[in-house]
Formats: C-alpha cells, sequence, structure tokens
C-alpha cells in the first residue's frame, strides 16, 4: 500500500464557503488543502501546463509521498539526539557561508555538512523544476537536521516559539521585508514514526479576524531595536504584522482548539513543500527530519498578490514597506 499525506480533509459545508470577495471556486480549494504528487525520482521533467505553482501561491501543501532522500548507511548511524549540541534545537547549515552550527561532535561535522548540502541540491532542483518561474531566483538557502523529538522541546521555551501550536513563519530578529519564505521538508526517520502536522484555513480569512488584535507599528521603536542589535535591521510595517499574526495564532487557546484545521500525516521518505509565511502549521510529532528554507522576492511570483505582503496591504489600505 503507497503511504499517503492525507488524514482527515473534511469537506466544507455551504455554510463556511466564503461571503466575500473570494469566491467559491477558490476558497473550495481549501478542502483539501494538500496535493499530493506521484514523482518517485529527484530528477524528471518538469509537468506541461502545471497549475502548482499557482496552487503553492494560494496556501496549499505539496506532498510527494513517494519521493525519499536516501541517507547512506553511514549518515544513518549519525541519527541520534546526542548528534546536535546539548543547548541546540537543531543542526543548521548556512549553504552560502559554507558554516555549520550545532553538531555536538567535529568529527561528525564533514558527514553532517555532506548531508546537508546534498539535500539542498536536491531541493532546490525540485523547487526549480517543479516551479521554472522561480529559477534563478532563489535566495538565502539555510537548511536544518532536526533528531529531536517535537514533544522534547514542549514547554521548555515560551509559547511564541512553541510549535506544536498553528502558526505562520516570521523571523523575530531577522526582518525579511516582505519576501516569501519556502520551505522543503522531508521525514528521515529510520523507525518508521509519522510526521504529524496540522493546517490552518486561508491566510486572508486568518488576516481578517486577528489584525485588529496587532498593536500600532512605530518606526521609531523599529529603529531603536535595530540600533541596539535585537534585530539584523529595522523591522518594516510588513514585518511587525507578520510576526504580530504569528504571536496572536499561537497566543489564541481557542483557535488552536477549534479554528479551522486539518491533520497531516506525513510518513518516513515523504517529501512536502509549502509557503511557511502563508500556510497556518503546527508540527505535532515526530523525529528526525530535514529541512530545506529559501527566500523568494515577492516580485519573482507567479502571482505577487497572493503573497502576505500584498494581502496585509490589500487588507490595511496601505504600503508595508
Amino acid at each position: 500500500m503507497v503511504a499517503s499525506c492525507i488524514a482527515n480533509l473534511p469537506s466544507l459545508s455551504s455554510s463556511e464557503l466564503p461571503t466575500s470577495h473570494r469566491s467559491a471556486h477558490e476558497y473550495h480549494n481549501f478542502a483539501r488543502p494538500i496535493v499530493e504528487l506521484p514523482y518517485t525520482d529527484w530528477q524528471f521533467a518538469a509537468p506541461d501546463n502545471s497549475d502548482l505553482t499557482d496552487r503553492l501561491e494560494r496556501g496549499q501543501v505539496l506532498c510527494f509521498p513517494q519521493l525519499a532522500f536516501t541517507l547512506s548507511e553511514q549518515e544513518q548511524a549519525l541519527l541520534g539526539p546526542e548528534l546536535v549540541g546539548p543547548k541546540r534545537k537543531n543542526i543548521s547549515f548556512n549553504i552560502d557561508r559554507d558554516r555549520i552550527n550545532g553538531v555536538a561532535d567535529p568529527t561528525n561535522e564533514a558527514a553532517v555538512r555532506a548531508l546537508l548540502k546534498r539535500y539542498y541540491q536536491h531541493t532546490r532542483n525540485l523547487v526549480e523544476t517543479l516551479l521554472p518561474e522561480n529559477r534563478g531566483k532563489l535566495l538565502e538557502p539555510v537548511n536544518s537536521l532536526r533528531v529531536h523529538e517535537i514533544s522534547q522541546w514542549q514547554g521548555k521555551s515560551s509559547w511564541r516559539k512553541d510549535d506544536i501550536r498553528l502558526h505562520v513563519d516570521a523571523f523575530p530578529s531577522r526582518p525579511i521585508h516582505g519576501q516569501r519564505i519556502i520551505r522543503v521538508f522531508h521525514n528521515i526517520n529510520p523507525h518508521g514514526t509519522l510526521r504529524v502536522w496540522r493546517v490552518g484555513e486561508p491566510f486572508e480569512r486568518l488576516a481578517e479576524r486577528l489584525l485588529p488584535r496587532i498593536k500600532p507599528y512605530s518606526s521609531l521603536s523599529s529603529s531603536l531595536q535595530a540600533a541596539l542589535k535585537i534585530t539584523k535591521s529595522k523591522r518594516s510595517h510588513y514585518d511587525h504584522l507578520i510576526l504580530g499574526l504569528h504571536d496572536a495564532m499561537k497566543a489564541d487557546t481557542d483557535y488552536q482548539a477549534n479554528g479551522q484545521q486539518w491533520q497531516l500525516d506525513f510518513h518516513p521518505g515523504t517529501t512536502w513543500m509549502a509557503f511557511s509565511d502563508q500556510t497556518p502549521h503546527a508540527a505535532m510529532s515526530g523525529q528526525y527530519m530535514l529541512e530545506q528554507t529559501f527566500l523568494l522576492d515577492v516580485a519573482s511570483q507567479k502571482n505577487s498578490e497572493l503573497s502576505p505582503l500584498r494581502v496585509l496591504e490589500r487588507l490595511t489600505g496601505r504600503a508595508l514597506l
């Protein structure tokens, strides 16, 4: 039996269809917020007349249940919580700088670096093949190897860092000024353990409800935070709002329990990708995963009007950069 990414995907009732400018057809796509693709090899020809870019830019998750990233015996032997430094959550690798952080034993660094570099090459080819509009436009690649049980980190830090709560991704100390965050994940668990996610409602509907809760933007405060090195650069109005949405979602216990959401199960050997700044998501359980992050300028999108930046500008009635 071929593994599937789909766990429970309820259909929308007529009362749940949109009443604003969004069409019923557009919103109905979220009755199935995931698209399964049949590829079994990382080298394949781009599909003709594909609507995958449209689906991804509307917030759906692209899932490849049979696209396995194979680890060598040496790499599999490395897997274990002891691979990561005791004060680190994950191992991270900055590809452009060839800088790796978080490996507990320096003698393992070369093998981990080679693994993460290979994963980067595979995922970049995947994104640029499926989404040819983005070829040559993926920026600042950074990836990570996550070896801890998700539950191990729950409760060890603030609720803002609790990723079992539904959220959209935002970088508190690293303003990105409207750039998109696209991430490619892979479950490398050697013991058959699922990676279980929840995904939430469309971004615009979420933003409409939560924007009134976010405190006003202060250019002076943002400048001060940058001067004090609290942030790497000055937060734009957009960065303030997307971080505010991240926090408002995580702080809302009623939304976490009762908001519109679906469960997705990712078996070992499964690859999946999403715009994580747009698709509300939460990692509920699992251990051993690879993750690749790329940034993408809004202007490089096929339809930039679907980006969080343009959605928030439309809802607030003002430019945010």
